[in-house]
Formats: C-alpha cells, sequence, structure tokens
C-alpha cells in the first residue's frame, strides 16, 4: 500500500535507486547484477566539482556469480559516477575477495568485517547485502518450493510467516 499524500507540503532532494536482477547462464551458473544510483534534485555543490541536476552522485554497479549452491566464483565491481572521481574506484578490485564465500552462509556478517570503514566502499558493501535473498529468489523462478521430495523446503523457518510451528505452514506445507 502507497503512503498517503503527505499533509505538509515538502520537496523531495535526494533519490536513491538501486536495482537488482538475477540471470540464469547457460552454464549453469547465475549471475546476481545490482545498481546503485543517488540523484539530487538541485545542482549539488561537492568538494570535487557541481553536479547538475540529473548528474549522479553514485552510479556503482557489481555483479556477482554464483553456483547453484550460492558459492561465489567471480566478482566483478565498477563505479562509473563517485563524489571523488580517481580516489573511489580504487577500492573496486577489492571486492574479489567475495570469490568462494557462500551467499547463505554468514555472508552478511562477513561482507560486514571485510569491508567495514575504510576497507571498503559503505554503497558497493550496502549492495551486496541483498544479494543472499536477491539469489534465492533467482534459482527459485526454476524450483516449485514443495519439490523436494525428502528434504524441508529452504524457505522454511527463515521467516516469521513460514515459521514451521504457523498456521500458514500447517496449510500450505503440511508435512512439514
Amino acid at each position: 500500500m502507497p503512503f498517503p499524500a503527505s499533509k505538509v507540503p515538502r520537496a523531495r532532494a535526494h533519490r536513491r535507486q538501486i536495482d537488482l536482477q538475477g540471470f540464469m547462464r547457460d552454464d549453469g551458473l547465475i549471475d546476481l547484477e545490482a545498481q546503485l544510483t543517488d540523484l539530487k534534485d538541485i545542482d549539488y555543490p561537492l568538494s570535487s566539482g557541481l553536479r547538475k541536476v540529473g548528474e549522479p552522485v553514485h552510479d556503482l554497479f557489481i555483479r556477482v556469480t554464483v553456483d547453484r549452491e550460492f558459492t561465489i566464483v567471480d566478482v566483478e565491481a565498477s563505479a562509473d559516477w563517485v563524489p571523488y572521481p580517481g580516489a573511489c574506484q580504487r577500492i573496486t578490485p577489492a571486492y574479489r575477495q567475495l570469490i568462494g564465500l557462500n551467499l547463505v552462509r554468514g555472508f552478511r556478517r562477513t561482507v560486514g568485517e571485510m569491508f567495514a570503514d575504510v576497507r571498503g566502499c559503505s554503497h558497493l558493501t550496502e549492495l551486496l547485502l541483498s544479494l543472499p535473498t536477491m539469489a534465492i529468489q533467482t534459482l527459485a523462478t526454476f524450483l516449485r518450493d514443495n519439490d523436494q521430495a525428502n528434504e524441508k523446503p529452504f524457505q522454511l523457518d527463515r521467516c516469521h510467516a513460514l515459521e514451521t510451528t504457523t498456521d500458514t505452514v500447517m496449510r500450505f506445507y503440511p508435512r512439514w
């Protein structure tokens, strides 16, 4: 449900757009692509120069390739628009350290430790935190949630609505 109209007149000052897309590759791997764009609704003076309306403050991308067990096999990061050109982009190769990590086993905690403070870009790191659920949603496109004959469906006991003692699970997953 959208919010009701504001009761107080206001003007938008900032817009952050985050776009996440999941792709099934012909080689069986999954590409997860994330983009973060920050835009101002007025000309915005930065120490590095003026950003005119419509020019991004940030336009950042990260592509993470995973196998079907959600282990990261490749990472690419890029920073097309940044507040400090030439400096911000220097951190993008550091994100290759993610190779070998698993998206669904302690990923968010590990990313927070690996890229805290000056060890990463806060915006690229923020994008990474959405990838575990994005990977699951991408793969789930091709699975039926009740297909697992001998194993409890992955999503059970991973969110409040699907806790195995709830009426929701009793209704839609009576076996579990």
